[in-house]
């Protein structure tokens, strides 16, 4: 059979997803369009955000003479590995053994994990929360389809709650020694809901109990609240929990709380048993490296570093990560203000509780057709909805039409 002819019969075009959506509304001409189905920070213009910080280190970085354009080593430009373990691990860094490396964003950190945990620990399941990060299920659908996917319990879509006994009950009689866990560091994609620190104890027990393999995908930290150690208090917490006894995986995103989405720059940081395994797993992931990427790009590493290892230049990133966490809550209750002055049909309780990007809205995928059709308002199918798309000059536009659509 040729190639042309096994194509035509066996590939059919995927139209769903982020990026099928932003072709969607680039395509439409209407004045009042309004995008809330991507995770990239917009200001109050809907303008992409570049941070102060991040344009100052690039003045740095051009002004240097010494810039050059040398390929990395295969486990990235070590200034900012050693950034992102900081950023990651605070005070908890030197209490595990941990092998880093930097990726092709957060998607590349979750790709490089997938392939590691497929050619190595070989689980019979991954277990994914319900709902999740779109991409989970496709990328280790890519890796390895024979690994099972299943859905754990995460989100109660009628009371918008964490469904923490569903989850824990789920993996308590049905996963096994190996399987890995799929869990998200703060502001869950697409819930928006977070484990309270008590709810966090008790996923930590069922991971040593069941001696699951946690990997925390985490794309939001320091952007969620504005402090990156508050974000980052889940993953600091199983390093150290019950004397370092979970090994486990974190997936390192800079898109978001950089501002760095066209760069992709991520990390993946391994949390092994003892430094002879740290050391091993960096071989192995050393060899993936090489058949995949032979090394990552330049550039975002090193304004990152600049950035980390500058004292006025990661104020000012500390800054810009509060302007960007306090727009989104006030963005949130503006929504929830005019739906609610409204007496909108559904439960918006949740929208200022949520953190970070996203919530749920409880639309069905029918009413967010009609949304998109008839209002050219754009949210994903599922209705979640990303509020880095709202401003004070669409808010109340946006949230007549969500009312006209509910009580349609």
């Amino acid at each position: 059979m040729s190639f042309s002819r096994w194509i035509s019969q066996h590939v059919v075009p995927d139209h769903d997803g982020v990026p099928a959506m932003l072709e969607v509304f680039r395509k439409d001409t209407s004045d009042n369009k309004v995008n809330l189905s991507p995770g990239l920070y917009c200001d109050d213009d809907a303008k992409t955000w570049v941070l102060p910080a991040v344009k100052k280190a690039r003045e740095v970085l051009l002004a240097d003479p010494n810039f050059n354009h040398d390929v990395l080593p295969q486990l990235g430009y070590p200034d900012f590995v050693s950034v992102a373990q900081q950023i990651t691990f605070g005070a908890t860094l030197n209490t595990r053994a941990i092998t880093s490396m930097q990726t092709i964003a957060g998607t590349g950190a979750n790709q490089f994990f997938a392939r590691l945990m497929s050619d190595t620990l070989r689980p019979t399941t991954v277990w994914l929360s319900d709902p999740s990060w779109e991409n989970h299920a496709k990328i280790w659908t890519h890796v390895n389809a024979e690994i099972r996917q299943q859905l754990y319990p995460y989100y109660n879509y009628e009371t918008s709650v964490l469904d923490i006994e569903g989850m824990i009950s789920m993996l308590k009689d049905q996963a096994v020694a190996g399987d890995v866990l799929i869990l998200q560091a703060c502001a869950h994609n697409p819930t928006g809901l977070d484990p309270s620190r008590e709810q966090w104890n008790r996923i930590a027990e069922i991971c040593v109990e069941k001696k699951l393999f946690p990997l925390f995908d985490s794309a939001y930290q320091g952007f969620a609240t504005g402090d990156a150690d508050n974000d980052a208090w889940a993953i600091r917490y199983f390093t150290t929990y019950a004397n370092g006894k979970i090994e486990f995986a974190v997936a390192q995103s800079f898109s978001k709380n950089f501002g760095l989405y066209g760069e992709r720059l991520g990390a993946l940081h391994v949390v092994a048993g003892n430094r002879d395994v740290a050391e091993k797993v960096g071989a192995v992931l050393k060899r993936i490296a090489r058949a995949e990427i032979t090394s990552p790009p330049g550039f975002a590493a090193k304004l990152v570093a600049t950035i980390v290892q500058t004292p006025e230049l990661r104020e000012q990133w500390q800054r810009d990560m509060k302007t960007m966490s306090s727009r989104l809550r006030n963005i949130r209750q503006r929504l929830y203000d005019e739906l609610t002055k409204r007496d909108t049909p559904g439960n918006w309780d949740h929208l200022v509780t949520d953190i970070g990007m996203f919530s749920m809205t409880g639309l069905t995928p029918e009413k967010v057709a009609i949304l998109r059709d008839r209002f050219h308002i754009y949210l994903m199918p599922t209705g979640r909805l990303a509020f880095t798309g709202l401003t004070e000059g669409n808010v109340e536009y946006v949230a007549k039409s969500i009312h006209r659509v509910a009580t349609m």
